[in-house]
C-alpha cells in the first residue's frame, strides 16, 4: 500500500497566509517580511486615507471655524503697532514700485455697480465657495478629502500666528491715506471689519489674507481634480478675481496676499509630509468603514475543518509550500 500524507496543523499554517508575516519566494529562497505598519501600526492607520463621515465633518468644520474666529478676535487689537506696520508696508511697496492699491481702489469705486458687487463678493464667496469645494470633495473625491482638508486647516491655523505676531491695519484704516472704505461709503453689507460689524471682528488682522489663502486652496483643488476644462479655468480665475476684490475694496495690501500664499504653502507641505504625497495623487475613493470591517472579518476567519471521518487530502492535492533553505 502506498503511503498517504496527512496535512498537519503546521502544514495548514504554512499554506495559509499569516497576519503576522508574509512569505515571499525570491530566487529560490524564502523571505519573511514584517507586517505592514512595522512598530507603529496605529500611526500608519491614521495616515491612511479613510472614507469621511458626514456628521463628523460638519462638527469638525463648525468647531474649527468657531475656534479660529475666537482666537483671531482674541488677539489684542494693537492699533498703534498695526498702523505703524501699515505705513511700513505701504512704504515698502513704494520702494519696489508696486504701490497700486490706492489707484485701483479709487478707480473701481467710481463705478458704483462694480464696487457694490465686489463688496458682496468679499462678504459672501469667501465662505460659499470654500464650503462648496469641501462638499464636492466629500461627494466626488472621498479618498482625497482628508488630505485636502488638512491643507485648508493647516493654512488657517498658521495664519493665526501672523495675526498675533504682525498686527496690520488694512489700507482703508490708514491715517491720512487716500483709501476709501467702500462698505462704509455705499452702505452695503460687507466686511465684518467695517460698518456695524466692526466691533465683532479684529480690524487689525490683515496679514495674512485668508481670502487669498482660501480662494487659492479652492482654485488649485478645482484645477487639479476637475475634469471639465471650463471648471479648471474658473478654478484658476477665482483667486485672481479675489485678489482684485481685496485690493479694490481696500481691505488688504497685495503683500497680504503673499502672506496667504505662504500659509497655503505650509499647509500643502504638512499634508505632503503626513500622507507622503500630494492630495490629488491619492486614490479617488477608499472603502467605506463597513466594507473594511467585513474584509478584516473575512481575513481573520479560521480555515474550515474537515468533517469527522472525512478522508484527508492526498499530498498531490495539498497546496504547495515553498521550502526553506
Amino acid at each position: 500500500m502506498g503511503e498517504s500524507h496527512v496535512t498537519t496543523q503546521e502544514d495548514r499554517t504554512a499554506a495559509t497566509p499569516s497576519l503576522v508575516a508574509d512569505r515571499a519566494t525570491v530566487s529560490g529562497s524564502t523571505r519573511v517580511t514584517s507586517p505592514r505598519g512595522g512598530l507603529l501600526p496605529g500611526l500608519r492607520s491614521l495616515r491612511s486615507p479613510r472614507h469621511p463621515r458626514l456628521w463628523f465633518e460638519i462638527l469638525l468644520i463648525a468647531v474649527s471655524y468657531w475656534l479660529y474666529s475666537l482666537v483671531r478676535n482674541a488677539v489684542p487689537e494693537q492699533k498703534a503697532a498695526a498702523l505703524r506696520n501699515a505705513d511700513w508696508i505701504w512704504s515698502l511697496e513704494h520702494t519696489v514700485g508696486l504701490a497700486f492699491e490706492e489707484t485701483v481702489n479709487q478707480a473701481v469705486n467710481s463705478v458704483t455697480w462694480l464696487i457694490v458687487s465686489m463688496n458682496y463678493y468679499y462678504a459672501t464667496l469667501h465662505f460659499v465657495v470654500t464650503i462648496g469645494v469641501l462638499v464636492w470633495l466629500f461627494r466626488r473625491h472621498p479618498g482625497r478629502y482628508a488630505a485636502t482638508r488638512l491643507v485648508l486647516f493647516a493654512t488657517t491655523a498658521v495664519a493665526l500666528l501672523g495675526y498675533y505676531l504682525f498686527p496690520l491695519a488694512p489700507p482703508r484704516l490708514m491715517n491720512g491715506g487716500g483709501f476709501i472704505d467702500t462698505v462704509m461709503l455705499h452702505q452695503t453689507w460687507g466686511s465684518m471689519a467695517s460698518g456695524n460689524f466692526k466691533h465683532m471682528s479684529n480690524q487689525y488682522a490683515a496679514m495674512p489674507s485668508m481670502h487669498i489663502g482660501w480662494s487659492l486652496w479652492c482654485g488649485l483643488t478645482i484645477c487639479a481634480l476637475a475634469t471639465a476644462p471650463w471648471a479648471k479655468i474658473l478654478g484658476l480665475l477665482y483667486p485672481v478675481a479675489t485678489l482684485v476684490v481685496i485690493v479694490a475694496t481696500a481691505n488688504h495690501f497685495w503683500l497680504d496676499a503673499v502672506g496667504g500664499m505662504v500659509c497655503l504653502s505650509f499647509g500643502i507641505a504638512l499634508s505632503y509630509a503626513w500622507y507622503g504625497t500630494l492630495p490629488h495623487r491619492l486614490a479617488r475613493r477608499v472603502p467605506s468603514p463597513g466594507r473594511t470591517r467585513l474584509r478584516l472579518r473575512l481575513r481573520r476567519a479560521p480555515a474550515p475543518r474537515p468533517a469527522p471521518g472525512a478522508q484527508a487530502p492526498q499530498a498531490s492535492q495539498a497546496r504547495p509550500v515553498a521550502e526553506e533553505n
